[in-house]
C-alpha cells in the first residue's frame, strides 16, 4: 500500500504509531489487558506477528509477548531515538514500527516484544 492509501486505512493513532513510529501511553491500548485466543496481526498489512499462546502481563502497559508466532514475522532494528539505544520492533512484510524488543523477559527466549496496541489487529481463536 501506498503512504496515502495507508492514512485512508488507519486511524490517525495507527499511522503516527505504524509509520511515524509513535508510541500509546501505557495502560491505554486496547490489548494490553486482553486474555482472548487468537492471532496478532499488524494493523497496516495484516501479517500475523504473534501468537496469543506468546503474550504475558509484564506490568508494562503494554501488550508484551516472549517471541513472534513466526521467525521471520518481526525483525528488530537499532533505534537511537530519545537519547536511548534500543531494539525496535518492525513488521518485516511492510516495515512498519511496532514497539521495541528488550532481553528482560520470561523463558523460553528472555526476550519481551513490547508492542502498541494500535499496530495491532487480533483475530480471535473461538
Amino acid at each position: 500500500m501506498t503512504e496515502e492509501e495507508l492514512k485512508q486505512k488507519l486511524t490517525p493513532e495507527q499511522y503516527h504509531i505504524l509509520r511515524e513510529r509513535g508510541t500509546e501511553p501505557p495502560f491505554s491500548g486496547k490489548y494490553y489487558l486482553t486474555k482472548d485466543r487468537g492471532v496478532y496481526r499488524c494493523a497496516a498489512c495484516g501479517a500475523g506477528l504473534f501468537s496469543s499462546e506468546a503474550k504475558f502481563d509484564s506490568q508494562s502497559g503494554w501488550p508484551s509477548f516472549f517471541e513472534p508466532m513466526k521467525e521471520d514475522s518481526v525483525r528488530s532494528k537499532e533505534d537511537r531515538s530519545h537519547g536511548l539505544t534500543r531494539a525496535e520492533a518492525v513488521c518485516l512484510k511492510c516495515g512498519s514500527h511496532l514497539g521495541h524488543v528488550f532481553d528482560d523477559g520470561p523463558q523460553p527466549t528472555g526476550k519481551r516484544y513490547c508492542i502498541n496496541s494500535a499496530a495491532l489487529e487480533l483475530e480471535k481463536n473461538d
